[in-house]
């Protein structure tokens, strides 16, 4: 056999493995392991004392939504902690706020705060705005991490 064979038929061989590399791509493995294959997974983190900027945050979160062909395309974790409580607290909460949440927690969006910080804030649930759940682990930085590590994309406006 000549060289100039050898060198084509590796150069084909090497062609087809990276075909085959691009059809098997880590983002096909995963949307093919994970439950709701097909589904955007994102991660909204919110962390701030502005409100103009979880404002943006809600309405990012829904014309994400929007723009994915609506809640059954798309898991959407909000997860809120630090100083950004406090925008949350039910009776000091923006009127346009408030909407823009229940917008977003009606749409299937699971908003969860941080554990940590509502001990530090000596706040509860039931002093925040109706639709959030305790993050599941008490450290939002922990939880946002495990989220990651689940796939969902972070976003932090």
């Amino acid at each position: 056999m000549s060289t100039q064979f050898l060198f084509r038929k590796a150069f084909v061989c090497s062609l087809a493995l990276m075909v085959v590399a691009f059809l098997v791509s880590p983002m096909t493995l995963q949307a093919a392991d994970t439950p709701g294959s097909g589904k955007v997974k994102v991660l909204y983190h919110v962390d701030g004392k502005d409100p103009e900027v979880a404002k943006y945050a809600l309405a990012l979160i829904n014309k994400h939504i929007e723009a994915e062909g609506g809640p059954d395309k798309i898991d959407v974790e909000l997860v809120v902690h630090g100083p950004a409580l406090e925008l949350f607290e039910k009776d000091k909460m923006d009127a346009e706020m408030a909407k823009r949440f229940e917008q977003i927690i009606e749409k299937g969006v699971k908003a969860e705060m941080c554990q940590v910080s509502m001990k530090l804030y000596n706040k509860t649930l039931d002093n925040l705005v109706k639709g959030f759940v305790a993050t599941l682990h008490p450290v939002a930085v922990k939880r946002i991490a495990d989220l990651q590590q689940q796939g969902y994309i972070y976003i932090k406006p």
